[in-house]
């Protein structure tokens, strides 16, 4: 490894970020992250600091997590890669999809196909629909509905079904015949209540007029998260999700659960879908499959679209859709590790009671600071909104939310911003001492940036 010295000279010098703007990350270099242990990181310079990001929502078991490492070595030694196209396949890929079939039989999930990542995913699940509808004599429904603020990665598919400009704008024109619906999100909506529940049938009541009007034979799919993340930590009401499941059945429209984030135990309950009572028809997921040590992912298939493509005869239902890592040897034998470890440690009920906890923590800090103007979270995913003035709900200057970040990183904690919202996502295996800690530091960060 290159010292110290270099790597900071040549600190976002001659590689592009993902989500940044090059010569910002040229002018205002990144942090450089080099060493991890339990669920704390060190910087090259030798700063601890506790991951109160997670990695990217991903290391739920966090960085120590020894059984994970040890699949993986195993497995180069094993087999370090085959492919599963046509003709072949491998012993871990075989058992993993076993596993994910018994993980996620309380969903309604049976099959799995296999990707390198969430927007793999996301763009899985898109051409399963459309094709699904093919099969079934439709070829005319292809048209997604999706929700503002909702994020689905960043292939073509998933950036035309996300529901924010910044991923959409510069890339554009997407893939016709998406329309979002409002988010529900009681902080800032159209129509003019903060009542969660009167939201969500305000939504419903917009789904059923897009679907009138677009014609219920022309959509194939909608999706949506169960708790929108990177669109700002957005929880709906407990009606909500069931609410879109009931008018999807009524209309013969599929319903994509993307749970690339809220898989596995991160909300509380071990599918974000789980925990609305909803058993949705496809759902994406990735990042904590293998807690972040390996790109993976898998769309898991409801019981009644795997009997679709089953049963049906010819080309139309042969899958010509792929990736050369599709359920790559290492991969699965590192989710294979992680699932079990992740049951074992039975991190939903950790996530649900130190969520309890952060959320409580980071009330208090509203009551104490005016630059917080709306707390939200769900388990170990939880947000601050920070405003320049409560009244007008104007979002904080951009030096100010950099302000929170730069105290919080000096007292020890990493956290996340994007726009004027603070996104705290830490690994499922912290303590209530953590928690503690995370508070603190936002705390020191809100009061240096202008707080109370």
């Amino acid at each position: 490894m290159r010292e110290t010295n270099f790597l900071i000279e040549n600190n976002a010098r001659h590689m592009w970020h993902p989500m940044a703007h090059p010569a910002e990350m040229q002018a205002n270099p990144p942090h450089i992250v080099q060493a991890a242990k339990g669920v704390e990181v060190t910087d090259v310079e030798g700063k601890t600091l506790l991951d109160a990001v997670g990695g990217l929502w991903n290391v739920n078991l966090g960085y120590s997590c020894e059984p994970v490492k040890q699949a993986i070595r195993d497995q180069l030694d094993a087999l370090p890669y085959y492919s599963t196209f046509r003709g072949t396949s491998t012993d871990t890929a075989i058992e993993l999809s076993y596993e994910l079939a018994e993980w996620f039989k309380t969903d309604g999930l049976t099959r799995a196909f296999f990707t390198s990542g969430g927007s793999d995913s996301v763009e899985t699940a898109l051409r399963l629909a459309r094709q699904y509808h093919k099969i079934n004599g439709q070829p005319e429904r292809t048209k997604f509905v999706a929700l503002k603020k909702g994020y689905h990665g960043t292939h073509f598919g998933g950036a035309s079904v996300n529901g924010n400009a910044n991923f959409r704008r510069n890339y554009e024109p997407l893939l016709p015949g998406v329309f979002h619906l409002a988010a529900p999100y009681s902080y800032r909506n159209p129509f003019n209540t903060t009542d969660p529940a009167e939201i969500a049938q305000a939504i419903a009541r917009q789904f059923e007029d897009e679907i009138a009007f677009q014609g219920a034979d022309t959509i194939a799919a909608m999706i949506m998260e169960p708790v929108l993340g990177s669109g700002g930590v957005i929880v709906p009401h407990e009606t909500f999700m069931p609410l879109m499941r009931a008018i999807c059945d009524r209309h013969g429209i599929l319903l994509i659960a993307d749970e690339v984030i809220t898989a596995f135990g991160r909300t509380g309950a071990w599918t974000g879908s789980r925990g609305w009572g909803v058993k949705p028809d496809l759902m994406c997921t990735a990042k904590a499959i293998t807690n972040g040590y390996f790109p993976f992912g898998a769309v898991m298939i409801a019981e009644k679209v795997a009997a679709v493509f089953e049963g049906s005869k010819g080309a139309v239902g042969s899958i010509g859709h792929g990736y050369t890592y599709s359920g790559h040897p290492v991969g699965a034998a590192a989710a294979l590790a992680t699932l079990k470890e992740t049951n074992r440690l039975n991190v939903a009920a950790n996530a649900a009671a130190r969520g309890a906890e952060l959320l409580a923590g980071l009330e208090d800090l509203k009551a104490k600071h005016e630059l917080v103007g709306d707390v939200r979270g769900r388990g170990l995913m939880c947000a601050l909104e920070l405003v320049s003035d409560r009244k007008t709900k104007a979002g904080a200057a951009k030096d100010t939310v950099q302000k929170v970040f730069d105290t919080a990183y000096a007292e020890g904690v990493m956290i996340r911003t994007s726009g004027y919202n603070v996104i705290i996502s830490p690994p499922l295996v912290i303590t209530a001492d953590d928690v503690s800690r995370i508070v603190s530091a936002l705390d020191a960060g809100l009061t240096a940036a202008g707080g109370k």
